[in-house]
């Protein structure tokens, strides 16, 4: 279910996100990106969408198990916004070979880890319908 969650929200919160950023001016961020990405010449968006479900199956795991002011929409809004952001900026970034946090640039600084958040928003309120519709139970 965090697979499916996670995808599903890159392609619906995490684009959205960049689009309303884009449309206020704050970013030119490419939305639904179809350009290959190495290694594979996967498009960008299949790309993302992927590491953000492997990234919905962290947070499956991790979410369910912090507190209980943090189980739940706060849980995946904090894990996507701060966790998701700093292993992106730390890790992900000096390994592309990009400067650590891109240089920790505004408006970047802020928008990515609200636009994060924001699909973290998206995997909660996705996987609170997956397990609706489907009787799924966080494990």
């Amino acid at each position: 279910m965090g697979f499916i969650a996670g995808f599903l929200s890159v392609l619906l919160f995490h684009q959205l996100g960049f689009y309303i950023s884009n449309s206020l001016g704050f970013t030119r961020a490419a939305i639904y990106n179809m350009n290959a990405v190495a290694p594979f010449g996967v498009p960008a968006i299949l790309s993302a969408a992927f590491w953000g479900g492997l990234w919905g199956v962290v947070g499956s795991y991790v979410v369910p198990r912090v507190p209980p002011t943090f189980d739940g929409l706060i849980g995946w809004m904090v894990f996507a916004g701060v966790v998701v952001t700093l292993v992106n900026w730390f890790v992900v970034l000096p390994i592309k070979g990009l400067p650590v946090g891109g240089g920790f640039r505004m408006p970047g600084v802020i928008v990515v880890p609200i636009v994060y958040a924001f699909w973290g928003f998206g995997i909660w309120l996705i996987s609170g319908v997956l397990r609706r519709a489907f009787g799924w139970r966080w494990t």
